[in-house]
């Protein structure tokens, strides 16, 4: 997610490092506060990851592709996000979002996948400890240290991590497939790599060699506009291995409901996690 240069008054979002010891967990932390009199609206791309939200003051708003509204009361979990949904910061309120990374989801709560509608995070352990956890931040003024207490909470909870899908989650050699090259390394069947794919990442291999190849083509994209030329499509569908223009169209309207020339024109109200 694109970060803000300014903690004061106004609208300021920017990410928080995380420390070693769980870089194989979260990816980083995210803030988002709204100081201004006015909501703020804005657009996630997918990111094929789980994340934990905690809000903070006026409540947000999550919204769907087919016009439903989720107010965020306290926390909630959301993923993996595999379409951009948009997002409403009212004046005067604030989220904390947990990036979860490989199968460090599954590691918490036993599952990968929570479909596609956000869940308390209390009903996938069947307690109120996420509830609790939400109070104690709510007393803690300074972002950085909620992170630091949200970290420290969650250490008991984390369970072992996996071989497989540390390879597989770290899989980037877009000439090969995954599956069959984790399957050969840890001489098991193909079959078998797929179904543990599905169940500790929540999607296939398949599901995110799309998503990479529309990862690289928005990174791209990002690169021309940032230096202020003019974005070349043929040379991004070369790139990024698109048949041709209509597949690179698909693709964006598939992630993003955008075309890719919308997609420029409003890029400034996207928030990409992979930034």
């Amino acid at each position: 997610m694109h970060a803000s240069d300014g903690r004061g008054a106004g609208y300021m979002d920017y990410r928080i490092a995380v420390p070693h010891e769980f870089g194989e967990v979260f990816s980083h932390f995210y803030v988002a506060r709204n100081g201004t009199g006015n909501t703020v609206r804005k657009t996630l791309l997918p990111s094929y990851r789980t994340i934990l939200v905690f809000g903070f003051g006026a409540r947000a708003l999550l919204h769907t592709a087919d016009g439903s509204r989720f107010e965020l009361d306290k926390c909630l979990v959301l993923g993996p996000i595999r379409r951009a949904f948009d997002y409403s910061l009212p004046a005067q309120s604030c989220i904390l979002v947990a990036n979860f990374k490989g199968d460090a989801f599954y590691r918490f709560f036993g599952t990968a996948s929570i479909g596609h509608l956000p869940l308390d995070p209390d009903s996938l352990l069947e307690e109120n400890c996420f509830t609790a956890l939400w109070q104690q931040l709510d007393k803690i003024e300074d972002p950085e240290d909620q992170a630091d207490h949200v970290l420290a909470y969650c250490r008991p909870y984390l369970g072992p991590s996996d071989s497989r899908t540390g390879q597989l989650a770290a899989f980037k050699d877009a000439a090969f497939n995954p599956v069959k090259v984790v399957a050969a390394a840890e001489q098991q069947s193909e079959r078998s790599i797929q179904l543990h794919h599905k169940k500790r990442l929540g999607y296939s291999a398949k599901e995110i060699s799309r998503y990479q190849r529309f990862v690289k083509a928005v990174g791209l994209i990002q690169d021309v506009i940032g230096r202020g030329l003019k974005v070349n499509w043929f040379e991004i569908i070369d790139r990024c291995g698109y048949y041709d223009q209509s597949q690179l169209i698909h693709d964006f309207r598939h992630y993003i409901n955008l075309s890719p020339t919308r997609y420029v024109k409003l890029q400034q109200n996207i928030c990409n996690p992979g930034e």
